[in-house]
């Protein structure tokens, strides 16, 4: 079968090899697709049978207007760029990747949590800058310095990678909350399930590592901010619509909010106006909580499984069954 790849380059800069999917079938693979450009993604998915793709949109449009479509792979968990009912109607199982990240996600989370408490990059642009060479005491700080130790976490989504950083944290020597729809006992383990109340109430830190749905979009708002610690530290690389970037912008700006670690935000690439960027104490990252380059192997080599199984009759992580 012919295999082609839409949007290939975030998954594999050139630090990968494409060789497991290649061995499947005839194989063309693009660095970037237009994401609005319909007659582009049409023409370039031509007579492919496998198509895989990450945030290019496969629209009704786009999935009627190329028949010989068999099968879907996304190299990411998230699918809502694909019309799963119409590829459901049209027997084209999608697959996803439904576990690649723990590791690298979690581990970021805490890397924002470190920057935001010690400003690390801060201080040493400052030093190579001379300010140190040219200062009349030993040392410096230009930001209060934050202890971790004895403060408390509050984890938003509580699966594996909650769970992963909440492991660290508790490492660091604080307490942990979480909420999550579905405590379970690898999580009491780890924290004390709580509401979420409580968790606003009592945290020093919140962080969010929960699905995106109608429900939670936009959870921290300006009211659920009023039940924070004055100073609270907010972290988020799960998904930049859980916020609501204005009413976070004003919470820095006022000093409610002491800190925020984001790799996500609401319009990616950012938008040049968004008012987390003139915010203050506000860390931001291109959504790169994902990419390391083992986490990127796992989406390769699932992807391939993917594939694999499908041309073998017996498809996994179908995610429109």
């Amino acid at each position: 079968m012919n295999i082609v790849i839409l949007d290939g380059y975030t998954e594999n800069p050139g630090d990968l090899s494409w060789d497991a999917l290649r061995e499947l079938g005839g194989l063309t693979v693009y660095d970037r697709t237009s994401l609005t450009d319909e007659a582009e993604i049409i023409s370039r998915i031509g007579g492919a049978e496998i198509v895989v793709t990450n945030k290019t949109p496969l629209t009704r449009n786009v999935l009627e207007a190329c028949p010989n479509i068999k099968m879907i792979s996304v190299l990411a968990t998230g699918y809502n760029v694909i019309d799963c009912d119409c590829a459901k109607e049209r027997g084209i199982p999608v697959s996803n990747v439904p576990t690649y990240g723990t590791a690298s996600v979690s581990q970021f989370s805490i890397a924002l949590l470190l920057e935001a408490c010690h400003h690390i990059g801060h201080h040493d642009a400052s030093v190579h800058a001379g300010h140190w060479a040219n200062c009349a005491d030993w040392c410096y700080w230009d930001y209060p310095l934050i202890e971790l130790e004895g403060k408390t976490i509050g984890i938003i989504g509580f699966g594996r990678i909650g769970q992963a950083e909440g492991r660290v944290a508790k490492a660091l020597g604080m307490r942990v909350l979480a909420y999550d729809l579905y405590p379970n006992d690898s999580g009491r383990a780890l924290a004390e399930y709580t509401d979420l109340d409580t968790l606003y109430a009592q945290s020093d830190v919140i962080t969010l590592h929960c699905n995106l749905t109608p429900e939670n979009t936009r959870m921290i708002n300006r009211e659920t901010i009023s039940k924070m610690k004055d100073g609270v530290i907010l972290i988020n690389n799960a998904r930049g619509q859980l916020i609501d970037e204005q009413d976070v912008a004003d919470a820095l700006n006022s000093g409610k909010m002491g800190a925020a670690g984001l790799d996500v935000v609401y319009t990616e690439p950012i938008k040049a106006d968004n008012p987390l960027l003139t915010a203050k104490n506000c860390i931001i990252t291109p959504h790169i909580s994902w990419a390391p380059k083992e986490s990127r192997q796992r989406i390769m080599d699932t992807t391939a499984d993917n594939i694999r199984a499908y041309l073998a009759g017996a498809p996994i992580h179908v995610v429109n069954r």
